[in-house]
């Protein structure tokens, strides 16, 4: 049996993902309950996060000191404003609303945050089993009257479907195991006119 070629696994996984998102249309959802975070604006709860749309995406981020974290909070910042078209964002963590303001300040984030500070949320709709308890990835909620709904979720990892940096690494033949996210990118000159002492990087 002939091996199927790069492209023809390509379609393959594309038929699959469109397989997958009309099965997620028909989820009936589990509801959960109304909880309360702490944002830089006090304490909020989950339905408020929903403005003027009926469907809300949290996405569970592990918080500042995760780089791979970081790598898929950047991406997902930079096409935000498509998102907010159909939904409501919001992206939450354990660090502090403070904390979270820094660190979205430095990225450019323009995402609403708001923390679970490792606690109820994050027990009951963030922590898998075999996984841990604070595991990135993004859940989906829908408002039902005055329910709110769960509908799907899924997990951020190398490779997956919402981080499109490995896909772009692998078509060039690099894999996850060769290539680790950084907060930043410096490429050291050869000579530092200033002798290169105590540089960090």
């Amino acid at each position: 049996m002939t091996e199927p070629t790069a492209q023809e696994l390509e379609y393959q996984i594309y038929e699959l993902t469109q397989q997958l998102n009309e099965q997620r249309k028909q989820t009936p959802g589990v509801q959960v309950k109304d909880y309360s975070f702490e944002t830089d604006t006090g304490t909020q709860t989950l339905s408020s996060f929903f403005g003027n749309h009926d469907k809300l995406l949290v996405i569970h981020n592990m918080g500042e000191a995760c780089r791979y974290c970081t790598l898929w909070g950047d991406g997902i910042n930079a096409f935000l404003t498509h998102l907010e078209s159909a939904l409501s964002v919001v992206m939450v963590s354990k660090d502090t609303p403070e904390k979270q303001r820094l660190f979205a300040n430095s990225r450019d984030w323009r995402m609403r945050m708001a923390s679970h500070a490792g606690g109820e949320y994050m027990n009951d709709q963030i922590a898998a089993e075999g996984m841990g308890t604070n595991v990135p990835g993004a859940a989906c909620y829908e408002k039902k009257g005055d329910q709110i709904v769960k509908t799907n979720s899924s997990f951020f990892g190398p490779n997956d479907l919402y981080c499109p940096m490995w896909h772009f690494l692998g078509m060039a033949g690099i894999t996850a195991s060769e290539w680790t996210p950084q907060y930043n990118y410096w490429v050291r000159p050869g000579e530092l006119e200033d002798g290169g002492d105590n540089v960090l990087g």
